[in-house]
């Protein structure tokens, strides 16, 4: 059986295809370009076209994902982000209990997994200081890439702003105020891991595992080894197609329970 899974994403549209249970191949788009190169609007909905996009032939599909609603995947199955990325954690790690971190660009979430399944979840959606975008601005106006800024975690400018906004016009002062690049970088990545600090200690456990585009920020990580009491922190090796992933296994143990 050849399963497609779909995570629409805020800023990027992930795919991922299972055959037979094992994964066999992934692709990442940007989310305007996707939805202008593949989708049609017809009657003011908007769709898939499986012909643009040459993916080849797929038994079936799963999608999830920022824009899940607003997308129409034909005869696809729908399912929940959290759900979904709590699939694609336990298929990329092996382990059935743990807390998962998921930063993505427009929010960040923390699900208490437990026996393979969400047991209790937060869903933080209305700070855009707690999400991958935020760190994106924050990058613009130091003048350096998103790659380099989360390189950097010591000696952190203290930046206290809760709202990304203001935090941007805080930073600029701070630049002003003749710090270096590496601790204004470095206080960028402290002042997010404030603010999903206290969300992820609700949930507490010997394993973390972080999924999600901010998995590959280093300077995240460092601050959560260090402050949090988690004995294992793991990335899996694919965490930004982890939603995707967890659509393809979601199909997968559903499937195997029916025979």
């Amino acid at each position: 059986m050849r399963v497609l899974g779909i995570d629409l994403g805020s800023r990027a549209v992930k795919l991922v295809i299972f055959e037979n249970g094992i994964f066999l191949d992934s692709m990442v788009y940007d989310t305007a370009s996707f939805y202008r190169d593949f989708c049609s609007n017809v009657n003011q909905k908007i769709s898939i076209d499986f012909e643009k996009l040459d993916i080849g032939r797929f038994d079936s599909v799963v999608s999830t994902g920022y824009g899940r609603n607003n997308v129409n995947v034909e005869n696809s199955t729908v399912i929940l982000e959290l759900k979904a990325h709590t699939y694609g954690a336990v298929w990329q790690t092996g382990l059935e209990d743990f807390t998962l971190l998921d930063i993505g660009g427009q929010d960040s979430k923390v699900v208490s997994v437990r026996n393979g399944k969400m047991a209790d979840m937060v869903l933080n959606d209305k700070c855009a200081a707690s999400c991958g975008r935020y760190l994106e601005n924050m990058a613009n106006v130091l003048g350096i890439s998103l790659e380099e800024l989360t390189g950097h975690y010591e000696n952190p400018v203290e930046l206290n702003s809760t709202c990304a906004v203001f935090g941007e016009s805080e930073l600029i002062g701070k630049i002003s105020e003749g710090y270096s690049i590496r601790e204004l970088a470095a206080g960028v990545n402290y002042s997010l891991f404030k603010r999903i600090k206290p969300i992820i200690e609700r949930f507490p456990h010997e394993n973390l595992v972080v999924c999600g585009g901010v998995a590959r920020n280093n300077a995240l990580l460092e601050f959560i080894k260090s402050e949090l009491d988690f004995k294992r922190v793991v990335v899996p090796r694919m965490p930004q197609l982890n939603g995707a992933i967890g659509c393809c296994a979601f199909k997968v143990r559903k499937g195997s329970k029916s025979l």
